[in-house]
């Protein structure tokens, strides 16, 4: 059974490695190498991580036996939403339903919270994850491309789930 524990700082290099192991796993053919490397370095440097978790954003470890085999991130705003930042799961456990239960878990994560709504962006050409999400209840709302850099650019769709009152 998939069980959840919030994330601590002294995680951050279990949450790095796997970041690592699941994006060279899923994003080639999607972004350049040159473009994972960068969004690696960005998104999951230790400090980042730490700071992201000193700053309230909810990072939890998806773990199956008490093996941990992916993650999410999910941060409150101030008007009633929250943001799924991350969810990955090791692609070798993809379409054993984990993945639902950890958007499942996103979305009771925001709810705890008061949050009426929880959003997301997703790479155009990431066919998987947009299925998985859609299957959930998200729904495309707008696009967005967004300058991140070093000439890269994140070119994504943006989703959106109303949460029910309870789960």
């Amino acid at each position: 059974m998939l069980t959840f524990r919030r994330a601590l700082p002294a995680d951050a290099e279990l949450l790095r490695s796997l970041a690592e192991r699941i994006w060279w796993a899923c994003y080639p053919g999607i972004i350049s190498h040159e473009q994972i490397d960068y969004m690696l370095g960005w998104m999951y440097a230790l400090e980042k991580i730490r700071e992201e978790i000193a700053e309230g954003i909810v990072w939890e470890l998806a773990e199956l036996a008490a093996v941990p085999i992916g993650f999410l991130a999910v941060e409150m705003a101030a008007d009633g939403t929250a943001k799924l930042h991350k969810l990955y799961l090791l692609p070798e456990l993809h379409g054993h339903g984990h993945g639902q239960t950890m958007i499942a878990r996103a979305g009771e994560i925001a709810r705890s919270r008061g949050a009426r709504e929880l959003w997301l962006q997703v790479n155009k050409q990431n066919v998987r994850a947009l299925g998985a999400y859609e299957r959930a209840g998200f729904r495309r709302v707008k696009e967005a491309v967004a300058d991140i850099g070093a000439g890269f650019v994140m070119d994504d769709y943006i989703l959106s789930w109303s949460l029910p009152e309870t789960a």
